[in-house]
Protein backbone atom coordinates (compact mmCIF):
# COMPACT_ATOMS: atom_id res chain seq x y z
CA UNK A 1 0.00 0.00 0.00
CA UNK A 2 1.65 3.45 -1.10
CA UNK A 3 0.61 6.46 0.80
CA UNK A 4 2.05 10.04 1.27
CA UNK A 5 2.97 12.52 4.03
CA UNK A 6 4.11 16.02 4.01
CA UNK A 7 7.62 16.29 5.81
CA UNK A 8 8.49 19.58 5.83
CA UNK A 9 6.96 21.00 2.63
CA UNK A 10 8.16 18.04 1.18
CA UNK A 11 5.41 15.41 -0.28
CA UNK A 12 6.92 11.86 0.64
CA UNK A 13 5.76 8.66 -0.76
CA UNK A 14 6.21 5.90 1.29
CA UNK A 15 5.15 2.31 0.99
CA UNK A 16 3.58 -0.16 4.10
CA UNK A 17 4.70 -3.80 3.72
CA UNK A 18 3.13 -5.37 6.20
CA UNK A 19 4.56 -8.40 8.71
CA UNK A 20 3.15 -10.97 10.82
CA UNK A 21 6.87 -11.76 12.22
CA UNK A 22 7.71 -7.69 12.71
CA UNK A 23 7.46 -7.34 16.94
CA UNK A 24 7.89 -3.58 16.04
CA UNK A 25 7.63 -0.48 13.58
CA UNK A 26 10.92 -0.15 10.73
CA UNK A 27 11.25 1.98 8.61
CA UNK A 28 14.37 2.07 5.63
CA UNK A 29 15.13 4.59 2.84
CA UNK A 30 16.43 3.12 -0.04
CA UNK A 31 18.96 4.82 -2.88
CA UNK A 32 16.17 4.89 -5.40
CA UNK A 33 15.02 7.55 -3.07
CA UNK A 34 12.03 5.25 -1.93
CA UNK A 35 10.68 4.54 1.42
CA UNK A 36 9.38 1.31 3.31
CA UNK A 37 7.58 1.05 6.83
CA UNK A 38 6.98 -2.12 7.84
CA UNK A 39 4.52 -2.71 9.36
CA UNK A 40 3.49 -5.11 12.73
CA UNK A 41 0.08 -6.40 13.07
CA UNK A 42 -2.48 -4.17 15.43
CA UNK A 43 -0.50 -1.39 14.18
CA UNK A 44 -2.78 1.87 13.22
CA UNK A 45 -2.29 4.09 10.21
CA UNK A 46 -2.19 7.25 12.94
CA UNK A 47 0.85 5.36 15.02
CA UNK A 48 2.61 4.84 11.42
CA UNK A 49 2.20 8.29 10.26
CA UNK A 50 3.32 9.15 13.47
CA UNK A 51 6.47 7.32 13.22
CA UNK A 52 6.96 9.16 10.14
CA UNK A 53 6.97 12.09 11.59
CA UNK A 54 9.44 11.70 14.36
CA UNK A 55 11.46 10.18 11.91
CA UNK A 56 11.14 13.14 9.16
CA UNK A 57 14.79 14.72 9.84
CA UNK A 58 16.18 11.07 9.29
CA UNK A 59 14.19 10.69 6.25
CA UNK A 60 15.00 13.41 4.45
CA UNK A 61 18.70 13.40 5.21
CA UNK A 62 18.66 10.10 3.97
CA UNK A 63 16.89 10.96 0.59
CA UNK A 64 19.44 14.50 0.22
CA UNK A 65 22.05 12.31 0.58
CA UNK A 66 20.55 9.58 -2.07
CA UNK A 67 19.72 12.17 -4.20
CA UNK A 68 23.69 14.08 -3.95
CA UNK A 69 24.86 10.35 -4.29
CA UNK A 70 23.29 9.76 -7.13
CA UNK A 71 25.38 12.26 -8.88
CA UNK A 72 28.35 10.53 -7.88
CA UNK A 73 27.78 6.94 -7.94
CA UNK A 74 25.83 6.06 -11.19
CA UNK A 75 22.39 3.95 -10.76
CA UNK A 76 24.14 1.16 -12.82
CA UNK A 77 23.32 0.92 -16.62
CA UNK A 78 24.84 -1.12 -18.97
CA UNK A 79 26.63 1.10 -21.28
CA UNK A 80 28.22 2.64 -17.80
CA UNK A 81 29.07 -0.99 -17.14
CA UNK A 82 30.99 -1.96 -19.98
CA UNK A 83 32.63 1.51 -20.16
CA UNK A 84 34.39 0.63 -16.51
CA UNK A 85 33.84 -3.09 -16.13
CA UNK A 86 37.93 -3.44 -16.96
CA UNK A 87 38.70 -0.76 -15.10
CA UNK A 88 36.82 -1.93 -11.91
CA UNK A 89 38.64 -5.82 -12.43
CA UNK A 90 42.13 -4.42 -12.30
CA UNK A 91 41.19 -2.56 -9.54
CA UNK A 92 39.35 -5.01 -7.88
CA UNK A 93 42.28 -7.85 -9.02
CA UNK A 94 45.07 -5.77 -8.19
CA UNK A 95 43.74 -4.85 -4.28
CA UNK A 96 42.24 -8.60 -3.87
CA UNK A 97 46.01 -10.01 -4.58
CA UNK A 98 47.28 -7.10 -1.81
CA UNK A 99 44.45 -7.92 0.55
CA UNK A 100 44.75 -11.35 0.60
CA UNK A 101 48.64 -11.58 1.86
CA UNK A 102 47.36 -11.42 4.92
CA UNK A 103 44.75 -14.26 4.54
CA UNK A 104 46.61 -16.46 1.81
CA UNK A 105 42.88 -17.95 0.84
CA UNK A 106 42.46 -19.95 -2.94
CA UNK A 107 39.91 -18.50 -4.97
CA UNK A 108 38.80 -19.21 -8.39
CA UNK A 109 38.15 -16.19 -10.40
CA UNK A 110 37.29 -13.16 -10.15
CA UNK A 111 34.02 -11.49 -11.67
CA UNK A 112 32.85 -7.97 -11.69
CA UNK A 113 28.73 -7.61 -12.53
CA UNK A 114 26.54 -4.91 -12.78
CA UNK A 115 24.48 -6.34 -9.17
CA UNK A 116 21.77 -4.50 -7.95
CA UNK A 117 21.53 -5.06 -4.65
CA UNK A 118 24.82 -6.24 -3.82
CA UNK A 119 28.66 -4.62 -3.78
CA UNK A 120 30.13 -8.26 -3.31
CA UNK A 121 29.86 -12.06 -2.95
CA UNK A 122 31.49 -14.96 -2.76
CA UNK A 123 29.90 -18.02 -4.56
CA UNK A 124 30.50 -21.59 -3.31
CA UNK A 125 32.55 -22.47 -6.16
CA UNK A 126 35.18 -20.44 -3.99
CA UNK A 127 34.73 -16.90 -7.23
CA UNK A 128 34.30 -14.00 -5.95
CA UNK A 129 31.99 -11.09 -7.43
CA UNK A 130 32.13 -7.58 -7.33
CA UNK A 131 29.57 -4.46 -8.79
CA UNK A 132 31.90 -2.73 -11.31
CA UNK A 133 30.21 0.61 -9.27
CA UNK A 134 32.75 0.00 -6.10
CA UNK A 135 35.23 2.28 -8.20
CA UNK A 136 32.76 5.62 -7.21
CA UNK A 137 33.87 4.67 -3.88
CA UNK A 138 36.84 5.40 -1.48
CA UNK A 139 39.75 3.00 -1.23
CA UNK A 140 39.00 2.00 2.42
CA UNK A 141 35.32 0.90 0.92
CA UNK A 142 36.84 -0.93 -1.53
CA UNK A 143 39.30 -2.73 0.60
CA UNK A 144 36.67 -3.48 3.43
CA UNK A 145 34.48 -5.05 0.59
CA UNK A 146 37.21 -6.85 -0.65
CA UNK A 147 38.52 -8.46 2.47
CA UNK A 148 34.73 -9.15 3.61
CA UNK A 149 34.50 -11.66 0.34
CA UNK A 150 37.66 -12.80 1.02
CA UNK A 151 36.67 -13.63 4.54
CA UNK A 152 33.74 -15.35 3.32
CA UNK A 153 35.93 -18.25 1.90
CA UNK A 154 36.99 -19.04 5.63
CA UNK A 155 33.71 -18.11 6.63
CA UNK A 156 30.43 -18.87 4.76
CA UNK A 157 28.26 -16.27 7.49
CA UNK A 158 28.36 -13.79 9.56
CA UNK A 159 29.75 -15.34 12.89
CA UNK A 160 31.89 -14.05 15.54
CA UNK A 161 34.78 -15.79 13.90
CA UNK A 162 33.97 -14.50 10.38
CA UNK A 163 33.68 -10.92 11.65
CA UNK A 164 37.35 -11.74 13.80
CA UNK A 165 39.07 -12.58 10.40
CA UNK A 166 37.60 -8.97 8.69
CA UNK A 167 39.21 -7.21 11.44
CA UNK A 168 42.68 -9.29 10.83
CA UNK A 169 42.50 -7.17 7.34
CA UNK A 170 40.42 -3.70 8.10
CA UNK A 171 40.94 -3.06 12.05
CA UNK A 172 38.81 -0.30 11.62
CA UNK A 173 35.66 -2.36 10.31
CA UNK A 174 33.33 -1.34 12.73
CA UNK A 175 33.40 1.88 11.17
CA UNK A 176 33.23 1.00 7.85
CA UNK A 177 30.18 -1.37 8.55
CA UNK A 178 28.64 1.69 10.79
CA UNK A 179 29.84 4.65 7.92
CA UNK A 180 27.62 1.90 5.31
CA UNK A 181 24.77 2.27 7.84
CA UNK A 182 24.97 6.28 8.12
CA UNK A 183 25.62 6.97 4.41
CA UNK A 184 23.14 4.60 3.48
CA UNK A 185 25.71 2.85 0.91
CA UNK A 186 23.59 -0.61 1.18
CA UNK A 187 22.23 -1.20 -2.78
Amino acid sequence: MIKSIILKDKRINYKIRKSKRAKRLRLAVYCDGSVIVTQPRNISLNRIEYFIKVKSKWILNKLDFFNNLKRRIPKGNYEDYIKNKERALNQINIRAKELNKTYGYKFNKINIKNQKTRWGSCSIKRNLNFNYRLIYLPNRIIDYVVVHELCHLKEFNHSKRFWSLVEKGIPDYKDIKKEFKNKGLYL
